[in-house]
């Protein structure tokens, strides 16, 4: 594939869809097609489902919500492999790491979170905005689904990402920083992905 896949991750309200518009933005203006991917895709029968899920309408496992999540980016990898092989940059809020992070938090094997997605395209760089749970929790202060409102699962979440960004092709930027100084680091990083393809 000549494409390239980079995803966004982080807990929510750490600046994901913000730098994945931005991202956007840029590689369009360099004549580069880029599509934008969010997960978990609520507009799909799969993603219905998880959203209602979310906001406490339907009660699943853990097990069965991550394989939900999973199922839920296969309903577009058909989409992303057509892209990718067209030489398209495909931008994703939340991908592969979020079912491990999240997961994990909830007492799953990281080792199997990871094998259930081995068939999906993989990133070619990962940007973990990293914030705080209390920030998180601070930046949005109603409407927040039941993952949210779980302060100590937030907390696990986070140490899941940052263990995982240990890993290469991971970016882990400090999510807490003015919104300028981090789009500033996160165009550096795409800017160098582009150049080598």
């Amino acid at each position: 594939m000549n494409g390239i896949l980079i995803a966004f991750e982080g807990l929510d309200q750490s600046g994901k869809q913000t730098q994945a518009e931005g991202v956007r933005t840029e590689v369009v203006a360099r004549g580069r097609e880029c599509r934008l991917f969010s997960f978990p895709d609520y507009t799909t029968a799969i993603g219905a489902e998880i959203g209602q899920a979310l906001q406490d309408g339907r009660e699943y496992s853990p097990d069965v919500m991550q394989l939900m999540y999973v199922a839920n980016r296969h309903e577009r990898k058909a989409d992303m492999v057509r892209l990718l092989e067209d030489g398209a940059v495909l931008v994703c809020d939340r991908y592969l790491a979020s079912s491990i992070a999240y997961g994990e938090a909830q007492g799953l094997d990281a080792g199997w979170l990871a094998d259930i997605q081995r068939f999906l395209p993989r990133p070619d760089l990962t940007i973990l905005l990293d914030i705080a749970p209390e920030t998180a929790v601070g930046r949005k202060a109603a409407g927040r689904d039941r993952y949210e409102r779980d302060l100590q699962l937030l907390f696990r979440v986070r140490d899941s990402y940052r263990r995982q960004a240990e890993g290469p092709d991971w970016l882990r930027l400090d999510g807490e920083r003015p919104r300028d100084e981090v789009s500033a680091d996160v165009l550096s990083a795409i800017a160098t992905r582009l150049g080598q393809r």
